[in-house]
């Protein structure tokens, strides 16, 4: 099974430099364009099934990429992006020590009070990959977000801590994976421009 990810388009917030995680936010003009764009360079490939975030940035760009009415996608509570609690809608440059830490080095700084933890971002997404691998896809598109994308790459690329937190996932970025017998393997990584 090729599992190909994909991070929504850009948003206001992203263009201004804000936290969003699970604010609902839709995708401005230029994350319409940059999935219009994705669209165009997976056109050949047939998707078995897209499974999607809740939040409509990321119903939008699965819609746009796949060609699929949004009430044909798959929910996924699981691949929602991190909840930045307090931090929701604070600049990247003004975030404090604490959370600049930990975004920046989750792998060695503990979560801030009300941001999720890496445990949890691991637990839910490693449950929803072991279930994705029992299906008989061939190809299979996940939309979720830049935060969750880290964690999904960590499972796919068999990190002992589960996380693939560098290199940052750029907006519209798709990167493949193979699963198979258990085993995985990064195969791609398709950048928008």
């Amino acid at each position: 099974m090729k599992i190909w990810i994909t991070r929504h388009g850009q948003t206001e917030l992203n263009k201004q430099k804000l936290m969003q995680g699970q604010l609902d936010i839709p995708l401005n003009e230029t994350g319409i364009a940059q999935a219009k764009h994705m669209k165009e360079r997976l056109k050949d490939i047939h998707f078995d099934a897209v499974y999607v975030s809740p939040l409509t940035r990321a119903k939008q760009t699965a819609s746009i990429i796949s060609g699929l009415d949004e009430s044909q996608l798959i929910i996924e509570e699981r691949i929602i992006e991190v909840d930045f609690g307090r931090f929701e809608r604070a600049p990247y440059n003004r975030l404090g020590l604490p959370m600049t830490l930990y975004w920046s080095f989750p792998e060695v700084f503990p979560a801030p009070k009300t941001v999720e933890t890496v445990a949890s971002m691991v637990d839910r997404t490693s449950s929803f990959l072991k279930e994705l691998e029992q299906k008989d896809y061939d190809n299979v598109l996940l939309v979720c977000h830049g935060g969750i994308m880290r964690a999904l790459s960590g499972y796919l690329t068999d990190k002992k801590n589960g996380l693939m937190w560098r290199p940052r996932p750029t907006n519209c970025e798709v990167r493949v994976f193979e699963s198979l017998n258990g085993t995985h393997r990064m195969v791609d990584d398709i950048k928008e421009f």
